[in-house]
């Protein structure tokens, strides 16, 4: 498959050429996914397994606050966890063309400027898709259920989205400064593993001593799961009454933390993935 359009293609459309790029480099890595779907587990048979795993092992030993089945607690947190885990597939992707020399093709041809990274994005973007659509499925399986109104629950999904997005952007970064897609799991693994569990992903923040409770109460993470069980109303009848800010707007402080990670990370990855293909 051709990587770029013919010279003739957009002739003086800079705007149009980009869009036509981004989108073979896009589909590009939507048919590695396809032949390769080993590449794909992340985004499929892990979140499967984690919702099932947690809503039956630990389904009948912990009590969310508010009266809220532990099943439609889990919900949220199973949501954001993957949505931080969405950094693996475009970071590795990226490492992936730059170890194999792919990088060095796009260089030598007339692809539009900005297009790689694009077109990596894009591709991860839909790819983060099919995990919310699965766990969804998996979640009415388990006894999941939404009891609120179609506007919040379109805005938890649009959250999310959102919020992938972002992470994206963490990804690139990664895959830009580290060489290999095995070091680049090696250390995304230690950073976000940790921080989607030192959060209420899987256990209310209440329940967790001392300073992990603190750390767990302003984790991004723990305002993404919160957020999203809020919008889907899945706090329960009596919800129970935060004393930090974080928690008590859930859905801005998350908001604010897409934001924050968009505008610092984006220009650093673009920079980064600059300095490693002149390298």
């Amino acid at each position: 498959m051709s990587a770029v359009p013919s010279p003739d293609v957009h002739a003086g459309d800079d705007g149009g050429r980009l869009l036509h790029d981004t989108w073979v480099i896009a589909r590009r890595g939507l048919k590695h996914m396809q032949r390769q779907p080993e590449v794909l587990t992340d985004a499929t048979i892990q979140p499967i397994m984690f919702v099932l795993l947690f809503a039956y092992v630990f389904g009948g030993a912990i009590n969310p606050p508010g009266g809220v089945s532990y099943h439609e607690f889990l919900m949220g947190g199973i949501f954001a966890q993957t949505m931080a885990f969405g950094i693996f597939g475009v970071a590795m992707s990226l490492a992936a063309d730059r170890a194999n020399g792919a990088m060095d093709r796009f260089r030598s041809l007339p692809i539009a400027k900005g297009s790689v990274l694009a077109g990596h994005a894009v591709a991860n973007l839909l790819k983060g898709l099919l995990p919310i659509i699965l766990m969804s499925i998996a979640g009415l399986i388990v006894g999941w259920r939404t009891h609120n109104d179609l506007p919040h629950v379109l805005a938890a999904y649009g959250l999310m989205i959102l919020f992938t997005f972002a992470m994206i952007w963490v990804g690139i970064l990664l895959g830009s400064v580290l060489g290999t897609p095995e070091a680049v799991q090696g250390v995304a693994f230690i950073a976000i593993f940790p921080l989607t569990f030192v959060a209420s992903t899987f256990v209310p923040t209440s329940t967790l001593p001392g300073v992990l409770r603190t750390i767990a109460e302003w984790n991004p993470i723990s305002a993404l799961s919160n957020g999203l069980r809020e919008l889907f109303g899945n706090l329960g009848a009596n919800p129970p009454h935060e004393t930090v800010w974080s928690l008590q707007h859930p859905v801005l402080y998350t908001l604010i933390w897409i934001a924050a990670i968009t505008v610092i990370c984006a220009p650093l990855a673009v920079r980064a993935y600059q300095k490693s293909i002149s390298d």
